[in-house]
């Protein structure tokens, strides 16, 4: 499911961000695409065959792309410029965990156990995500200027990936290769960090550090997209390794509650003030009035990359680890410190790569 869900999201997002700067239109698909993605989620209330669920969860993906990697993204970039990318961004890239906070902390009282408790959350979400939708459909603008493509349909879809545009905006593409290789770093242990802290580590209470380090990381990144914007990429990005790092070495080598904390605090907020330096930087590349059709290659560096190789990486570092029998007699691994290791590897690659880059960088930087 989660296999076919990164497809869908990433053929979505390069098929309706090119169809957005076609008709020179973001609000419409933004809003009446985030009513769909609400309504696909309280489906999910009702189904209870496994195929069905992969195919919705399809067409879910479809909607929720739509809405949101393609249009709301190019919307995004459409609105800002060289001297407030960085705040932008850095407000931006807080909400993804921000929501993840209030979405445990809203339904933390529910028991998931009972059907009805998952037709409830569904109803809330999904009603949510509606009535989000409907809402800019009244607080929405499009950027003004924004010009329709006067290329056909098949050139405006292909744009982002022809030789000649890659040449003549050889940077951008460096720079999403360098997102791909920061967001790998990230999905190395991503989809086992409240197991680790919950079964690895017995804090059974994992709130009491996703809560404050989720809180603290957001601060801190709306606060430091400023620095973004006042010093460059370069200058922005040293923090961002140095904070990931260190966050890295206290998980691999602490397992008490308090250095745990001040571990997840230092790795969430590398991992969200990078995704905001990252961003800006991709975004101050894009060329003027092609925002959405290079919505595709972002989704592509962003997330379908990191999402395969990242987990990857993540299940073959933990093929040995300890297996657990659960109370249904079905068995599980337990992931281990090896995830932190590997992680910080996947940065040390990172700095040689951005060392490997950074004449260019410092050129794009002084031309600003």
């Amino acid at each position: 499911m989660v296999m076919a869900s990164a497809v869908m999201a990433a053929l979505t997002t390069i098929v309706m961000g090119a169809l957005s700067d076609k008709v020179g239109r973001r609000k419409a698909f933004m809003s009446y695409g985030y009513m769909l993605w609400g309504l696909s989620i309280i489906v999910f209330a009702y189904i209870k065959n496994v195929m069905l669920t992969i195919v919705m969860d399809c067409v879910m993906t479809f909607f929720g792309s739509t809405a949101n990697d393609a249009a709301y993204n190019a919307w995004l970039t459409d609105r800002g410029d060289s001297t407030n990318r960085g705040r932008i961004e850095g407000m931006n890239s807080m909400m993804p965990l921000v929501s993840v906070l209030v979405v445990f902390g809203s339904f933390m009282g529910f028991d998931l156990d009972k059907q009805g408790s998952w037709v409830t959350i569904y109803y809330i979400i999904g009603g949510a995500t509606f009535f989000i939708g409907l809402a800019g459909l009244f607080l929405i603008e499009d950027a003004k200027g924004l010009r329709k493509s006067e290329d056909s349909m098949i050139q405006t879809l292909l744009y982002s990936f022809r030789p000649s545009v890659f040449k003549e905006n050889i940077l951008l593409y460096e720079v999403l290769g360098l997102f791909a290789v920061f967001g790998i770093s990230i999905q190395i242990f991503m989809p086992y960090l409240i197991i680790y802290y919950e079964k690895t580590l017995g804090i059974a209470n994992y709130v009491i550090i996703m809560a404050p380090a989720i809180i603290a990381a957001a601060v801190l990144t709306a606060l430091y997209g400023k620095t973004y914007d006042r010093k460059g990429f370069l200058f922005s990005m040293r923090p961002v390794v140095v904070m990931l790092s260190a966050g890295y070495v206290i998980l691999y080598f602490c397992r008490s509650v308090v250095p745990v904390l001040i571990g997840s605090m230092l790795m969430l907020g590398g991992y969200l003030t990078g995704m905001s330096v990252f961003g800006a930087m991709i975004r101050d590349n894009i060329p003027e009035n092609r925002s959405g059709q290079f919505q595709g290659v972002r989704i592509i560096g962003q997330v379908f990359v990191p999402g395969l190789i990242g987990p990857a990486i993540g299940a073959a570092v933990l093929r040995n680890a300890e297996v657990i029998v659960n109370s249904d007699g079905t068995t599980s691994f337990l992931p281990n410190r090896s995830i932190w290791f590997a992680a910080f590897a996947v940065v040390i690659v990172l700095c040689i790569l951005l060392y490997l880059v950074s004449r260019r960088i410092r050129s794009s930087e002084k031309t600003a």
